[in-house]
Formats: structure tokens, sequence, C-alpha cells
């Protein structure tokens, strides 16, 4: 059982696990999920560490689809940059392997930044804590559980109406 299961079992919250053979040669693990799964792309959201001044780092939970604006990240938390933490040390302070890093749960509670598209769903998936697994649950829980504030997150798509299309994961490589 890992951090994120125990900590939404304690808060007796609703939620649901879902389990698939993680491929080691997958491009993009929220990819991964959304087709290995067949969710809808817009539900599964990837979390991400980000670093800002002074050695502070917080934490963006976003649909897999979209690119992290760290201009907005930075300006959201009140810094003037921000930029993606270095993969070690996000492992680090999370105490959760890349591609398994869950919001839930982290070594040192981070300040955590929900995507507003959250709140459009009943339920979102997030990792819940390694690679092959996730956990739905209703956004408000998510944010409760973590004192998280829903905004805008999503790198804007100059000049494009919709977010890209999903490419299928690649099996031929």
């Amino acid at each position: 059982m890992t951090p994120a299961i125990i900590i939404a079992t304690k808060a007796k919250i609703a939620f649901r696990l879902m389990q698939y053979e993680h491929d080691t040669t997958a491009p993009a693990y929220g990819l991964e999920a959304v087709e290995k799964l067949s969710l809808d792309p817009a539900r599964v959201f990837k979390t991400l560490i980000f670093e800002m001044p002074q050695e502070r780092f917080a934490v963006a939970a976003l649909p897999v689809t979209h690119e992290l604006d760290l201009k907005a990240c930075a300006r959201i938390i009140g810094v003037k940059k921000a930029w993606m933490a270095d993969p070690a040390e996000a492992m680090r302070i999370s105490g959760y392997p890349i591609g398994g890093i869950s919001p839930l749960g982290h070594k040192r509670q981070l300040p955590l930044l929900i995507d507003a598209s959250a709140q459009s769903f009943n339920t979102v998936f997030v990792s819940a804590g390694r690679r092959g697994l996730e956990i739905e649950l209703a956004a408000d829980d998510l944010a409760r559980l973590t004192a998280a504030r829903f905004t805008d997150l999503k790198k804007p798509h100059h000049g494009v109406s919709s977010p890209p299309e999903i490419q299928p994961i690649r099996r031929d490589i």
C-alpha cells in the first residue's frame, strides 16, 4: 500500500484504484494510463514538481495532454521564476518514483496547485504512488486532503482552440 492510498483510506473518502501493467518503454506515463485503462485524457492528471528560488518546491497536477505553464505557477505562488525540478530531486522530495509521483502522501507537504479543469468532472485520476497504479477520486477531496488551490496551469495553445491530439503509444520501437 502506498502513502497515497493510506491517506485516502484514513480520510474515509470515496476512491477507486485502477491498475495496469506498466510498459518500461512507454514514452509518457500519463498517456500510457489513458490508453491501457481506456480513460478520458482530460480526467487523467499528471503530477509535476517544480522548483523556485531558495530551494523551494511545489507540486502541480494537470491533464496529461497539456504542458505546465511555469510562469503561471510562479505568479500564483508569488515568486519571479519557477522551473521543473530535477527528476532525482523530485523523487527525493516526494518519496515516489518518476512516473508514479502522486499528489498525495509526499514525505513533506508541499503547496499543490490543481488545474481548474479538474472541477469540471465528478472524479479525476492521479497516480496512486507507483507506475501502473491510478487512484480515482473527487477533485474536491484531493484538494481538501492536500490543501490545494484550483487555478489555470495549462500552457496556452497559441492559435489552437483545443488541446493537441493524443498520439497512441508506439509499440514498434
